[in-house]
């Protein structure tokens, strides 16, 4: 077992010989921790027990983490398994301080990035239906000091990536890469719609639809980000508040062969309309809800392919990093705040303003 130094002004320190003989120091430490006790209610910066790591398991000091709109869904109890008080976060990034086995110390000193899923199984076709869980709900997460995963959830951060950019890559950008290039299997020189551009999959599915060499194009609720999407290399997009824009962008670009969305509602009927016979149209999420009426003809007589996609394994997370590093990507970054500044993040998120991702600086540290 690794220790931190301890510090004696506020550790108890208890000595416990041990059956190698070999003794060792055990303590009763305190970390911070941004914590939400209740539905509806802030993230209040608390003090909370330090962590120790068991076998094969590794203790992270966390640099930095980023929010997802999850975060803000079990803020306001619109999450299934919700439980308080909890520590939320599934994105984090920074340097593994001790290990439960031994056989794991060479990780100790590594910067490195979380896969935020947990027990994914063996299927690498979907995840393990009753284990399967994420960091941040039930088990504590990244808004945090220190963060204890399985050693097999951590992965070297991407050399040419700060602890902040690196941060925000892990449950949005592994999302995006199993929707887009795992079930959506887009190629070179394919037409793609990406819905919802600002968010953080989004984004990311637009960064490796041009590393891929695909036509893209957006929604978006604001005219600005359109531009900025075009900015990123989107060829155009359209304003999904206008009651035309599903005509709108077939007149801009036609038909796509491949359509990723998150939000689902009565927006996926004209999706599916949009969709080139054989195409795929990838759902990796429904913030829109269930839609109130939908054209089954549109789907088997275009032989559609309509595909469900959550999170990835972690098979999908090291084939995304790969990625990232072949492309030399950086993620989009919206704003960094302080970790004292927490629920003024989860504000920003709230009110959907961001355009890429919004972090917390848990560690000040610059590289």
């Amino acid at each position: 077992m690794q220790f931190r130094q301890i510090k004696f002004a506020d550790a108890k320190i208890v000595f416990n010989l041990v059956q190698t003989n070999v003794w060792s120091v055990c303590y009763n430490n305190f970390m911070k921790a941004l914590v939400l006790t209740n539905k509806d209610q802030p993230l209040n910066l608390q003090e909370v027990d330090d962590l120790i790591a068991g076998p094969n398991e590794v203790v992270v000091k966390i640099y930095a983490a980023a929010l997802n709109h999850r975060d803000a869904w079990i803020q306001k109890g619109q999450y299934a398994g919700l439980k308080y008080p909890i520590v939320l976060g599934s994105d984090g990034c920074g340097v593994v301080d001790s290990t439960g086995s031994e056989n794991d110390s060479q990780w100790i000193g590594k910067e490195v990035i979380i896969y935020p899923s947990l027990n994914w199984g063996n299927d690498q076709s979907y995840q393990h239906p009753q284990n399967f869980k994420i960091l941040g709900l039930p088990d504590n997460g990244t808004f945090e000091e220190y963060v204890k995963v399985p050693a097999s959830n951590i992965f070297l951060k991407p050399k040419h990536l700060s602890f902040e950019e690196a941060a925000a890559l892990p449950l949005a950008g592994v999302t995006a890469y199993r929707a887009l290039m795992k079930r959506g299997n887009l190629q070179n020189g394919e037409k793609v719609l990406i819905t919802g551009i600002g968010g953080g999959v989004a984004l990311y599915a637009l960064q490796y639809a041009k590393h891929t060499g695909a036509d893209i194009y957006v929604t978006s609720g604001t005219e600005e980000k359109i531009a900025k999407a075009i900015s990123l290399g989107a060829s155009g997009g359209v304003n999904y508040n206008n009651e035309n824009w599903a005509a709108e962008l077939q007149d801009l670009a036609g038909s796509f062969d491949v359509i990723v969305d998150g939000a689902s509602g009565d927006g996926l009927d004209s999706l599916l309309n949009l969709a080139k016979p054989g195409g795929r149209v990838v759902l990796y999420g429904s913030t829109k809800g269930n839609p109130s009426s939908l054209v089954a003809r549109r789907i088997f007589w275009k032989q559609l392919n309509v595909l469900g996609s959550t999170m990835g394994s972690p098979a999908d997370f090291r084939e995304m990093i790969d990625l990232v590093e072949q492309g030399n990507m950086k993620p989009v970054i919206d704003t960094v705040f302080a970790f004292e500044d927490g629920e003024l993040a989860m504000r920003r998120m709230n009110d959907s303003l961001q355009f890429g991702k919004i972090l917390i600086r848990i560690t000040n540290n610059t590289k």
